[in-house]
């Protein structure tokens, strides 16, 4: 599934991301957020003095807010942004929570992730953001751009001497998606189709998210 270089471009100057300490998110939920985390080995228990010693129980609405907050840090999306993603989800036939999820895995930084081609999802967004990636065949710069069945994610050429965006891809353990075709050879990959809820692999209780957006 080659890709020819071509002087179009989609762009924007937004990009939502999270600046603070990492380690400190994945204490605070328990899960390795941005990737693997030897401080959830070390400190297995929320961050703060009285992280040890929390037992109060927490509120119906603490434990909605708190796997809403999860799950935009696991996607590297902001508040405004989500909460498109899910109107946008309420108004699709389906279950809402996950239509949510599967809007959420087709942007193009999530997808560039799973792909291969970012270490992480913060790294993918940083390619996508300074014009490394195409979708069929044009340079496309918006992090959030929704994917659509049939387009093909490449790697633009020219960031193909990029030793570390290679070596990524040579790297890459992660195990083949369902609803995606990867042809590492010409650094391409193709977007099948929305995934089905079963095969997102993320640790997320949609459920909560829709209970607490309905509020």
């Amino acid at each position: 599934m080659p890709a020819a270089e071509a002087p179009a471009r989609i762009t924007t100057g937004y990009m939502a991301r999270y600046r603070g300490p990492k380690q400190k998110i994945a204490r605070r939920f328990n899960e390795p957020i941005f990737g693997a985390s030897k401080a959830l080995e070390r400190k297995p228990h929320p961050p703060g003095q009285h992280g040890r010693n929390r037992r109060r129980r927490e509120s119906e609405y603490a434990v909605q807010l708190k796997e809403k907050q999860k799950a935009k840090h696991i996607y590297g999306v902001l508040e405004r942004q989500f909460r498109n993603l899910f109107e946008k989800a309420a108004r699709r036939k389906g279950v809402t929570g996950e239509n949510l999820l599967r809007f959420l895995e087709a942007r193009l930084d999530n997808t560039v992730y799973r792909l291969g081609f970012g270490a992480t999802r913060r790294q993918a967004r940083q390619m996508v953001t300074h014009g490394h990636i195409m979708v069929n065949n044009r340079i496309v710069s918006i992090p959030s751009y929704q994917l659509k069945p049939g387009d093909l994610v490449a790697l633009r050429p020219r960031s193909r001497m990029c030793r570390t965006f290679t070596d990524n891809l040579k790297r890459s353990r992660r195990g083949a998606y369902a609803w995606l075709e990867m042809d590492k050879k010409a650094y391409c990959g193709k977007f099948l189709d929305l995934p089905s809820r079963q095969d997102i692999p993320e640790n997320i209780r949609e459920q909560l998210i829709v209970e607490l957006y309905s509020k």
